[in-house]
């Protein structure tokens, strides 16, 4: 009962954040016209829609899921190295380490049957189905010079197209985009089989919309554009701000999935996600070489970022990383079984009394310390006295400390936390962190091989 109120009490003030909430942040809309505003109403009924108010019973459903593959079979190691397949680079046969890869990889026809991916996503973007029900989409060409009218075969060409939509690319190709590219709901974006690289010029902007993927392509070097006049969708464009340089901003959006993809140097974050955005995963990821790497919430004063819930699962946090794997406001965020090899000044930190739950992680800390600063420490809490954050849940549970690095817990024991109608099932420790991540970024995919 104590669980059943606790969680209806959560809904109800979500749903109070949701009517209430004006928006105060444009995000680059210089115009706010009839069209960005009817798209944000509908954007805030569907994040109403995807927000889970039993966050603890996704987490139990994602290590319910890992333990399963792990030890589903009596031959643990076995069904770690999933089917084989052609002998490859990586240790010979086809490895598939953690039950998302477990679901398409090592199937030799993937080329055939792309939109099996779709199945495969769990954790909190697990609904997620991009463009799974629509038709093809091929991206012949790497230009990016029409914004207002962009031509047949290009990148954005593809996302502002209507209805659900599978986008793949016919050959490997650098896209160079000259201002944020705007796109709109049920949407892949597929770069497996090629090379696809997204660097030099603008990012994505997920902008009030549900249901994108984005699998298996490059996003580095992104830098802030100056804005100007730019297609949103087939019957609409408008004018826009500066972007912020982000690698892929999230807003106002859910039902999220980003799996397979490398990011590394953009100007502001690699991956922000905020203004009432939820449901997502973010999976099989490979992050380096950036400053500010995930703001996960807006500010400390918007309420709307209540509904946020994030998966960040089997991702490896590389060289040159400093700080934000992620940083957290507000929402309910399962951070389980990655590797965190490096940061320079934190890795995961918070403010306006976020749940963070970290699960089966892997952290080394720098041998390289700051005489001012402890960097040790994995986690960094913001603008609150210890009297209030300790309020605050954050546990650590089966993480692997190494280097002398420590996880400060705070807030209400797993097992006696109510935001479960189950007992939550314990994650695979830190330990098996090699095997879950050890195929992290975009992969080297041949049709009618094992991925």
């Amino acid at each position: 009962m104590a669980v059943r109120k606790s969680n209806t009490l959560l809904l109800l003030l979500v749903v109070m954040v949701l009517v209430v909430l004006v928006p105060t942040v444009r995000a680059n809309i210089d115009t706010y016209d009839d069209y960005w505003k009817s798209r944000a109403k509908e954007a805030k009924l569907d994040a109403l829609e995807a927000f889970d108010p039993s966050p603890g019973d996704v987490t139990h459903e994602f290590n319910q899921k890992v333990e399963k593959m792990i030890f589903g079979k009596n031959d643990t190691r076995r069904n770690l190295r999933g089917k084989k397949g052609r002998k490859r680079k990586n240790d010979g046969p086809c490895m598939a380490t953690n039950p998302i890869d477990q679901c398409w990889r090592c199937r030799s026809n993937w080329a055939a049957h792309r939109k099996r991916l779709a199945d495969c996503v769990i954790g909190f973007g697990r609904k997620t189905t991009g463009g799974k029900h629509g038709g093809y989409y091929f991206v012949t060409d790497p230009s990016d010079d029409d914004l207002v009218n962009p031509k047949p075969g290009t990148l954005r060409h593809a996302v502002i197209q209507p209805g659900p939509l599978w986008i793949t690319f016919k050959n490997s190709m650098v896209i160079r985009l000259q201002e944020e590219l705007i796109m709109t709901s049920n949407k892949t974006i597929d770069g497996r089989g090629v090379n696809v690289h997204i660097a030099d010029g603008a990012g994505f902007t997920i902008q009030y919309i549900k249901n994108v993927i984005i699998h298996g392509i490059r996003i580095h070097d992104i830098v802030s554009k100056g804005g100007g006049t730019i297609r949103d969708s087939i019957d609409h464009f408008g004018t826009r701000t500066r972007s912020d340089g982000d690698g892929i901003s999230i807003y106002g959006s859910s039902h999220i999935w980003i799996d397979h993809v490398a990011m590394w140097n953009c100007s502001d974050g690699l991956i922000d996600a905020i203004e009432g955005s939820t449901a997502i995963t973010i999976s099989n990821n490979h992050f380096s070489r950036h400053n500010d790497a995930m703001l996960f919430g807006a500010s400390d004063t918007n309420t709307a970022d209540a509904v946020l819930q994030v998966t960040l699962a089997f991702n490896h946090f590389g060289k040159k990383l400093i700080q934000r794997m992620p940083r957290c406001r507000w929402g309910f965020f399962h951070i389980v079984n990655n590797d965190y090899t490096h940061w320079e000044m934190y890795a995961v930190g918070g403010s306006a009394n976020p749940t963070i739950i970290s699960q089966g992680n892997r952290y080394r800390a720098s041998p390289y310390q700051d005489p001012e600063h402890d960097t040790r420490q994995v986690t960094k809490r913001d603008y609150a006295s210890e009297a209030e954050w300790s309020t605050w849940t954050w546990r650590s549970d089966g993480d692997v400390m190494l280097n002398d690095a420590y996880f400060i817990e705070s807030g209400t024991p797993l097992w006696k936390n109510d935001f479960s109608r189950y007992e939550m099932i314990e994650a695979k420790p830190g330990t098996f962190v090699s095997e879950l991540t050890r195929f992290t970024g975009a992969l080297t995919c041949r049709s009618r091989s094992p991925c």
